[in-house]
């Protein structure tokens, strides 16, 4: 029990500096690209899609894991990602950009599966209620960068509080140096932990008794891909919300989560992974069916907000493979391809939902989204809570 703690506090401190690092960039980034290098929105698309395609490699991590361990690979993943906001802080051109944020972005994408695989090989029957918990640590991690960028970049002068504006060069540079030495305590704890024991056991294996999971992983990141995508979108575009609100509105989310995250994690483990998925896709449903049909702003921040809570429960999906794999070695390889089948869907879903906005309507790309979790729902029923027995390996063709 000792140990699990232990192992518990270097996952929280590594979910907060890559998720405090991740949200520095995300907050300060496209004004940075705009005011200090001149990009051009057609630029700022290719920026943000090639900053996908470390998702689409996720599968690598797997193989990588045959070398370094879990626990290394999430250090060195915190350790890029402060590097990436360094360097960022450094250029003056398109090219050095797109390489800052690469770096970056290698270190935000190989981190997930590898911290998500200590959590399924060691917490056991805690497992959602610990990945619950490193949600809220990294909702909180979310909240205290975005107040930071939003008292540093500028400054503050209300009252008694007077901070000096430090730029945006002097953030990344300050935050991607706190980012990496909060990288090295988990270098560090690796050299000797006892949850570290190596690589050399992991196995490569993609089973056909995992296809629920994969599927579910798929129609996760659709539905998600499809809101994060297009609702804001429809704020902006239709309503005419600020760049402040939008920024308030996240702030909200975030401070939100810090609470819900964790609560899902023990309704999961009380409830189980099929009720609690079952509840969330009938809400997301009605989510999505409120903005294809309402148009009062008070009533889509609310769904805005709820959204995010229910993408909270997507751990139940992590869940669930914990108690279908066959063995510990097996998760880290497994988890990496779901990212990369969650990052499929990064790539086809906008384009599909744009299609269907311009074709269309707004109402029709949203109306996708009720399939999407429908579909989700019905094969949430096909959950089962015990292992099941019979290993049936995958050959590379995947036949």
């Amino acid at each position: 029990m000792e140990n699990r703690k232990q192992l518990f506090v270097i996952l929280a401190i590594a979910n907060f500096f890559l998720y405090f690092g991740f949200n520095i960039w995300q907050a300060a980034f496209n004004n940075f690209a705009v005011e200090e290098i001149g990009v051009r929105a057609n630029q700022i698309g290719i920026i943000q899609s090639l900053r996908e395609l470390p998702g689409l490699m996720g599968f690598v991590l797997g193989f990588l894991a045959l070398w370094l361990s879990e626990m290394r690979i999430m250090g060195l993943s915190v350790l890029l990602m402060g590097l990436g906001l360094l360097l960022t802080g450094a250029v003056y051109h398109l090219g050095p950009l797109l390489l800052s944020t690469m770096v970056m972005s290698i270190g935000f994408h190989f981190f997930y599966p590898s911290h998500s695989s200590l959590v399924l090989m060691h917490f056991e029957q805690e497992t959602p209620r610990a990945l619950g918990r490193l949600g809220s640590v990294s909702a909180l991690a979310s909240v205290v960068s975005t107040v930071a960028v939003w008292l540093l970049v500028d400054g503050v002068q209300m009252g008694p509080l007077r901070i000096q504006g430090w730029g945006y060069r002097t953030l990344f540079y300050v935050m991607g140096a706190v980012v990496m030495m909060g990288s090295l305590v988990t270098l560090y704890q690796s050299r000797n932990s006892r949850h570290d024991p190596g690589a050399q056991q992991r196995k490569v294996l993609f089973r056909r008794s995992y296809w629920l999971y994969y599927a579910l992983t798929f129609l996760m990141g659709s539905r998600r891909h499809i809101f994060t995508t297009f609702a804001i979108f429809l704020l902006v575009q239709v309503h005419g919300i600020s760049v402040r609100q939008t920024a308030v509105l996240f702030l909200i989310n975030n401070l939100v989560n810090t609470y819900t995250t964790a609560q899902i994690g023990r309704v999961v483990a009380r409830l189980g992974e099929r009720k609690v998925l079952t509840f969330n896709f009938i809400g997301l449903a009605l989510v999505f069916l409120g903005y294809a049909y309402i148009s009062y702003l008070p009533v889509l921040y609310v769904l805005f907000v709820l959204d995010n809570i229910f993408f909270g429960f997507s751990l139940a999906v992590d869940s669930y493979f914990q108690k279908i794999a066959l063995s510990p070695e097996e998760i880290t390889s497994n988890v990496s391809m779901a990212q990369t089948i969650n990052h499929i869907s990064a790539l086809v879903i906008p384009i599909l939902g744009g299609i269907l906005w311009e074709e269309i309507s707004p109402a029709a790309t949203f109306l996708a989204g009720v399939v999407i979790v429908l579909i989700a729902l019905g094969l949430t029923q096909l959950i089962r809570s015990q292992p099941i027995s019979s290993p049936v390996p995958l050959s590379a063709d995947g036949t």
